[in-house]
């Protein structure tokens, strides 16, 4: 059995570079699904020839070990669910693990307009439940810009909040937009900074 260049190769002695990348993904893809070009950076870290790469990639590509379209649909409607990313982010995120454009936009299309609304909705009822006794304002701003962060558009976050909020005050019988009738119109600047 050879070692890697990590556990210490004895002068002289060749390196398996096909034992480093098989173990390399299979150490990888025992913790959660990896999209290919993940398991290509990380066999490349290890100085694994691009060619002896692309053949272990290959193979598990071939035995369906690595399905980079499967994983785009898991990282988003994961993400989605648990962290309530937006498209916008969630593209950023494929992205970034090596997804193709055809194979993002199919899994991103699993994710329509009225979920993610429905989505943003839930997180801003959420964070608006744990800010009460501050301000209208300052709620407002600050649920906006955890949206924000979230990758959902401005315009989208202040209308839900705004709406959020109007529900709120009529439901308390203070009516929309505080006690004075003053709220933030869209043309306001929007600091996305906890106050």
């Amino acid at each position: 059995m050879s070692t890697s260049p990590e556990e210490g190769d004895a002068p002289g002695r060749a390196v398996d570079h096909g034992a480093v990348a098989r173990a390399t993904a299979l150490a990888m893809l025992t913790g959660a699904p990896r999209s290919r070009a993940q398991l290509a950076q990380a066999m490349a870290e290890k100085d694994v020839p691009p060619e002896v790469a692309d053949a272990v990639l290959d193979r598990y590509v071939e035995v369906g070990l690595i399905d980079d379209a499967e994983y785009a649909r898991i990282l988003v409607r994961s993400r989605h669910a648990n962290r309530g990313l937006s498209r916008r982010a969630l593209a950023l995120e494929l992205s970034h693990a090596g997804i193709g454009d055809e194979l993002a936009a199919d899994a991103l299309g699993t994710l329509d307009a009225d979920t993610e609304q429905d989505t943003a909705r839930r997180l801003a009822r959420r964070r608006l439940a744990s800010a009460t006794g501050l301000t209208r304002e300052v709620r407002l701003r600050r649920v906006v810009a955890m949206l924000a962060r979230k990758g959902y558009s401005t315009e989208l976050a202040v209308r839900i909040v705004r709406e959020l909020l109007d529900e709120e005050e009529l439901a308390a019988g203070t009516g929309p937009s505080g006690e004075n009738g003053a709220g933030m119109d869209s043309s306001d600047d929007w600091s996305f900074e906890d106050d």
